[in-house]
């Protein structure tokens, strides 16, 4: 877990105040300029598409779409260290995240969302939480999470990757002798969990005779999604 660490900023900051004294305003410290979420074209559009039953599905649909995309990830589930690293991710640092986001918030402990277990994704392998940038970049211990995340993404642990995302694969119902193609398939998410599901049955196929077969129009992108699949060190 501790494979292409980033250098921790709050450590650099530390070390150059006791340098070179207080340290300058610099960009890190502004906030993040506030996103505009209102759209009157798209607003009008939609709404004369009727997409919702009522007006009150339509304010909640608005308001949904207005709300901070959470954080969802997956632990790559065919690969060996998988529970241990489910275990760790489980106690340590969700234990860690809940004291960071109570003291960031100034609330006790058990008024913090939990993060979430998505109840839809086999063997509970996916969590959702609420990890803004602001907060990374208030809290040290919030900053570690993220690299946490980052690290074992590039070592593929885990995939950060938007929970309607997960859909797709599930609903495919991938078996390991299944032979898929997948003509837009950059950045690669969706491809990579494709191949984590030839490998669902080790104890009948430890080399799954299947395999995704991924393409995308757009040659920049596929350099991601080459990128996405040495991850998992699969022959798929």
């Amino acid at each position: 877990m501790g494979r292409n660490k980033k250098q921790n900023p709050f450590a650099a900051r530390k070390r150059q105040k006791r340098e070179n004294g207080p340290e300058r305003p610099d960009r890190r410290a502004l906030p993040y300029e506030e996103i505009k979420r209102d759209n009157a074209f798209f607003i009008k559009y939609y709404h004369l598409q009727k997409i919702c039953a009522s007006e009150e599905e339509w304010s909640q649909f608005l308001e949904s779409i207005r709300d901070n995309l959470p954080t969802t990830f997956r632990v790559t589930g065919f690969k060996d260290e998988a529970k241990a690293l489910l275990s760790i991710i489980e106690t340590q640092l969700f234990t860690e995240y809940v004291r960071a986001v109570a003291e960031l918030h100034q609330k006790a402990p058990e008024d913090v969302e939990r993060p979430l277990c998505l109840p839809w994704y086999p063997n509970g392998l996916a969590y959702q939480l609420h990890l803004t940038r602001k907060d990374i970049r208030r809290s040290e211990p919030l900053y570690r999470l993220h690299n946490f995340l980052i690290v074992e993404t590039t070592a593929g642990g885990i995939s950060r990757q938007e929970a309607v995302s997960m859909i797709p694969p599930i609903v495919l119902d991938v078996r390991p002798t299944d032979k898929v193609l997948d003509m837009c398939a950059a950045p690669g998410s969706k491809t990579a969990q494709l191949i984590e599901a030839l490998h669902a049955a080790p104890e009948e196929h430890k080399i799954p005779p299947g395999f995704v077969l991924a393409n995308d129009v757009d040659n920049n992108r596929c350099y991601m999604l080459v990128h996405q699949a040495k991850r998992l060190n699969s022959p798929c």
